[in-house]
């Protein structure tokens, strides 16, 4: 199933039709609010999805030019980044970096508030000398309380995927702040769920700047997979319905400035376009 959050933050389901309103089939819906629907969507997914496969039977898809996308999560408690999980990123980078640590697999923070959604713009920050890249990634978010799992269980907490740009300030600092400005992290078009995607370590990832292909990649290139990815965050912290969790990027990373369009494209999951102002 493809979910969306589209318009006053209502729930849909998207097909090639456009997109199908289940939102009535919710229990507790209040607009902007994680604490109540979209929490317990994350959460009881299994047991909410033969309401929502209900609801919209019979119903008329409306076409997604009418409809405004939003991000595909709503307020997670966090975004949490995989850094350095492709080799050849890894070595792209060495010769930015002055700091040698920063090439070693880990995890770090952005800030929620970070997020936008499909057809949103970035606004491009006043940095100077420094420069600001585009990293192209594949998203997961959770589905249920998470602490201290397993590798061997993992799986079983990821609700589904999305697509995610993970913009950046290169430069010495702080990552989480380096990442986290407003509009530093689209998120978008829809959230996959977990059956229709089937291996998540085999998809396409994909970034143009205007109609230049800048990042052609493949998860498949992930030196750390995502149950240990999971493995690992949740020894230090208990993630939680909802939390956004993305998985490194692939090499081609760059430049891009005010006036251009950055589109990323997942295989399976679908294309998303933001707009830099």
């Amino acid at each position: 199933m493809k979910l969306v959050l589209f318009d006053e933050y209502r729930l849909g389901i998207l097909s090639d039709a456009g997109v199908t309103d289940v939102t009535n089939a919710l229990p507790n819906h209040q607009p902007h609010s994680a604490a109540s629907f979209w929490v317990e969507l994350c959460r009881d997914f299994a047991q909410m999805r033969p309401k929502l496969e209900r609801e919209a039977t019979g119903k008329t898809a409306v076409p997604l030019e009418q409809v405004k996308l939003r991000p595909p999560v709503l307020n997670p408690s966090k975004v949490l980044a995989a850094a350095s999980n492709y080799g050849e990123h890894v070595q792209e980078m060495r010769p930015r970096l002055s700091q040698d640590w920063l090439l070693d697999f880990g995890v770090f923070l952005k800030a929620p508030s970070a997020i936008i959604g499909p057809g949103q713009s970035i606004s491009f920050p006043s940095v100077g000398d420094r420069e600001v890249h585009h990293e192209a990634e594949l998203a997961f978010v959770i589905g249920d309380v998470c602490n201290n799992v397993s590798e061997a269980d993992a799986m079983r907490y990821v609700l589904g995927y999305t697509c995610l740009i993970d913009v950046t300030i290169r430069g010495d600092g702080d990552r989480s702040f380096r990442k986290s400005f407003d509009g530093f992290c689209p998120v978008g078009p829809c959230l996959v769920t977990a059956d229709e995607i089937g291996d998540p370590h085999n998809l396409g990832i994909k970034l143009w700047v205007n109609e230049d292909l800048r990042q052609d990649g493949n998860s498949r290139d992930m030196l750390v997979n995502i149950p240990q990815m999971i493995a690992y965050a949740s020894r230090a912290m208990t993630l939680y319905p909802g939390d956004l969790f993305t998985t490194g990027t692939p090499d081609g990373v760059g430049t891009f400035a005010a006036g251009d369009t950055i589109t990323i494209e997942v295989e399976k999951i679908g294309r998303m376009q933001i707009s830099v102002v």
